[in-house]
């Protein structure tokens, strides 16, 4: 498996988010990571919460360039962000793969725009539930881990790109953990890249969202915390609530959750929701929102 002549396509990035955005407590307001040449144009496949609410960004390339980008879209289905380069960047374009087709044992490389590739095999893909109300129906997962994930590209032994680095994680297999790195697959983004293009966004309603980050523990969806005047902190709940039930039906782990919330109806849809709370039950009603309506906007260019 020979790599060298892909890593020019794999750029650095950097993002500067205002201090009073949204999600500059959680993400922060410097966020580094890398990006992907996908077009000649310098249009770059990112992982979205680098570019989040960002104000300024920049790319480096392997011969010490800095190109100053803007921010074209995030999708918060799958976690994609695209970036458009505002100068030349000169790169050759990554063709993308076919992540269907990938099985488990396949040799990768996951690089970053830094020149650091690593060497690994996909030991999983399967859903992925995370606590930020995001869910993958089936997630890549290799290892061993790259130092640095975000946003990273994950090549198959073709050179074709196979998905962008999403997260580092820990697996436990046979009484050992290992590190492991989780990738958004790119079969995702076809689907739905000329529309990102075009608005910046899937041209479908909005789902709904509660500003609830949750974690499952033995089958039970538990209540780490929630976004500050978010949908949930409105509605009173708390850290330690346990989600039991959505509408009629009762909650069997996170991913469950997730797929009984988005069936309520679309963002602005209240949802009824039963918890636990010091081991007493009550309903509650979250009047849910569009997620998007919290963040700032890119700045026009």
């Amino acid at each position: 498996m020979t790599f060298d002549p892909i890593l020019p396509s794999i750029v650095t990035l950097r993002a500067t988010i205002p201090d009073d955005a949204f999600t500059a407590p959680t993400l922060g307001t410097i966020r580094e990571g890398s990006g992907v040449v996908i077009r000649e144009s310098g249009l770059v496949l990112t992982i979205g919460y680098l570019i989040t609410e960002a104000e300024e960004v920049w790319l480096g390339t392997h011969d010490g360039r800095q190109i100053p980008a803007h921010p074209v879209a995030y999708d918060q289905t799958t976690g994609f962000g695209l970036v458009q380069a505002l100068m030349p960047l000169e790169l050759p374009a990554l063709e993308l793969g076919n992540s269907s087709k990938s099985q488990l044992g396949d040799a990768v490389i996951f690089a970053d725009g830094q020149g650091r590739s690593v060497r690994a095999t996909i030991v999983a893909k399967q859903e992925f539930a995370g606590y930020w109300e995001y869910l993958l129906d089936e997630a890549i997962f290799i290892a061993p881990a790259h130092p640095s994930w975000g946003g990273a590209g994950l090549m198959g032994a073709d050179g074709k790109l196979l998905g962008i680095g999403s997260l580092r994680l820990q697996m436990s297999r046979n009484g050992e953990v290992a590190d492991i790195n989780m990738a958004v697959p790119i079969d995702l983004l076809p689907p739905i890249l000329d529309e990102l293009l075009a608005r910046g966004s899937v041209d479908k309603p909005p789902r709904p969202w509660l500003g609830v980050f949750s974690a499952e523990s033995d089958g039970e969806v538990v209540v780490m915390s929630v976004a500050d005047n978010g949908p949930a902190d409105r509605a009173g709940l708390r850290r330690g609530d346990v989600i039991s039930d959505v509408r009629d039906g009762a909650v069997e782990g996170l991913a469950d959750f997730y797929r009984k919330l988005w069936e309520v109806g679309p963002a602005g849809a209240e949802v009824p929701m039963r918890i636990v709370r010091d081991g007493r039950e009550n309903w509650v009603r979250v009047k849910s929102a569009d997620r998007n309506a919290y963040l700032k906007k890119p700045m026009l260019q």
